[in-house]
């Protein structure tokens, strides 16, 4: 059974306010700001996205390998005519494997003009965060690749605090590594 759905926070979007400066990149492409997020979950961590890279979420399917792809580049799919390619998160991430279950989606995104598909333990909700809710990201040893962690956003629910790692998804998806995007 395929299921699919639109990313909910685009289909009403209001034009007017996707225009405010919270919302738009800046020329230096500012690693604070606000704007609306797809959180999702990897493992025990909850990540967040800007949502104008989410073209649609889809229910997971073996997509068809390709050979000497690296291990996280689990193969491509054919999305209405378009061969998407297919990234699991958890293993691009270094997170501990999961297993594909009911709740595993792909997230296709629209990256640089090409549509790649992100696979993530679920998703969870669209959020707005302002810039006051938005820490920079940590300073790391040069060993660890934090370059796509834009931020530390925290969300408050009555007397509980949760932190969403905030992804510069189209520098993860754009990276050498990845093979996906020419330059």
């Amino acid at each position: 059974m395929d299921m699919i759905a639109e990313a909910p926070a685009v289909a009403r979007r209001d034009p007017a306010r996707s225009a405010t400066p919270s919302a738009t990149p800046t020329a230096e492409g500012s690693k604070t700001q606000g704007g609306e997020f797809l959180t999702f979950r990897l493992g025990a961590e909850e990540y967040g996205i800007d949502i104008l890279r989410v073209q649609e979420i889809r229910s997971y399917e073996p997509p068809t390998r390709i050979a000497n792809a690296p291990p996280f580049v689990k193969g491509v799919v054919n999305l209405r005519g378009v061969i998407v390619p297919i990234v699991d998160l958890r293993l691009k991430l270094g997170c501990e494997k999961a297993e594909y279950n009911t709740f595993t989606v792909v997230v296709v995104l629209n990256v640089r003009g090409r549509v790649v598909g992100a696979v993530v333990d679920s998703v969870s909700d669209v959020l707005e965060l302002g810039s006051s809710h938005i820490k920079p990201a940590p300073e790391l040893s040069s060993s660890v690749d934090a370059s796509y962690i834009t931020g530390i956003g925290t969300i408050k629910s009555g007397d509980a605090e949760r932190m969403l790692i905030l992804m510069d998804i189209e520098a993860l998806m754009s990276s050498p590594e990845m093979g996906l995007i020419s330059h």
